[in-house]
């Protein structure tokens, strides 16, 4: 039986991360130009931004929309109503500046962005369910969903309150497949119950996976040797029932020609692979201080600019790879301003993080660690 997305290529063009120029701030069109025709090329076309990505729409404007026949491709954006927060007005002019910033026309996939804890109540008051219902009414839209960042429970609570939602976005890979607070097994479980097929976000945990510390990274070369952890991450992605595409964040060239080698030469994982995934999996978890995949929601949510990120990253470099390599991190991100000492503790962040990290916890930590 086929399904929405069935024919679509399995990878996706993920536009969170984008190379950025010296400054670090302006996204570098000129390269992504350069990765949107090598993507094109191989064959992809599905693309995935967001308001929420800062300059990402405007980016994709120039590097795709201007360049290429709207029908070569597909488009996704998002509304992240809860961001703000938003009146019933701002919350609709969302749509219209994400396509006066894409210059689309249309959006293919549009998804009501990061559903679960006080978020979801945000899109209910302000009934954005029936907006985007709307949006697809009077084709400005070809398909309507929405993304999620909370329990199996939670998500089946939001599909059954919402069944005209035709597909999901979840943040899946081989590190938070039996994780407690991702809970990536029992969210596609629950994707595939109610027949809505799945766009797979952060395969490869925010680039975490591209680069596993050593215990972790051990146990895959001594399985294949010639494999990298990037392949190793795509691999289980691909092999997900009921994908439309796996999201590739990638933020340069190199990273978008290796993630095309490695699609062209996909074969599935076999029970061996399958099984040193675990292992792998068994290990980080008991390395890892904290899940963060740097996805900086909480970090918009912040009332005093912490580098709520970056400190959960020096966390756990700290953890990984030493106390040194956590410390010149956390010293580096925070030299301007944004220390963990400056929490208020408010929890606004810990109510905006997908991960269910208790970030107040962790700030004070980091403070007293790092200070």
């Amino acid at each position: 039986m086929s399904y929405l997305g069935e024919n679509i290529p399995k990878l996706g063009f993920g536009l969170m991360r984008l190379p950025r120029l010296e400054d670090g701030q302006t996204i570098d069109v000129e390269q992504v130009k350069q990765m949107v025709d090598a993507f094109l090329q191989a064959g992809g076309t599905y693309f995935d931004t967001a308001r929420a990505y800062g300059e990402s729409e405007n980016a994709i404007r120039q590097a795709l929309v201007e360049r290429y026949p709207r029908e070569s491709y597909q488009l996704a954006t998002k509304n992240a109503a809860w961001i703000g927060p938003k009146s019933y007005e701002d919350a609709r002019r969302d749509f219209d500046i994400s396509l006066e910033n894409t210059g689309a026309g249309y959006f293919d996939f549009y998804l009501i962005h990061n559903t679960g804890g006080s978020r979801t109540k945000v899109f209910d008051d302000l009934e954005m369910w029936d907006f985007v219902k709307q949006l697809k009414a009077d084709g400005k839209v070809r398909h309507i969903g929405f993304s999620h960042h909370d329990s199996a429970e939670v998500m089946e609570e939001v599909i059954l309150a919402h069944p005209e939602m035709e597909f999901v976005q979840l943040q899946v890979n081989w590190a938070d497949w039996e994780s407690g607070g991702v809970q990536s097994r029992k969210c596609v479980e629950v994707a595939r119950k109610h027949g809505l097929p799945v766009v797979i976000m952060e395969p490869v945990r925010g680039g975490t996976l591209a680069n596993p510390p050593e215990p972790v990274a051990q146990i895959l070369h001594e399985a294949n040797p010639d494999a990298t952890f990037v392949q190793w991450a795509l691999r289980f992605a691909w092999g997900v029932e009921g994908l439309i595409t796996a999201l590739s964040g990638m933020s340069s060239l190199e990273q978008m020609q290796q993630n095309l080698t490695t699609w062209k030469a996909y074969e599935p994982l076999s029970a061996d692979e399958i099984a040193t995934l675990e292992r792998a999996r068994l290990k980080l978890e008991e390395m890892l201080d904290n899940p963060c995949t740097a996805c900086q929601y909480c970090m918009k949510a912040c009332p005093k600019d912490i580098k709520i990120a970056q400190i959960m990253e020096a966390l756990n470099r700290a953890a990984v790879y030493g106390y040194d390599n956590g410390k010149n991190w956390y010293g580096f991100n925070t030299s301007g301003g944004g220390k963990a000492s400056e929490c208020i503790q408010c929890f606004s962040c810990e109510a905006a993080c997908p991960q269910h990290i208790e970030i107040v916890g962790k700030l004070e930590a980091a403070a007293e660690l790092f200070e």
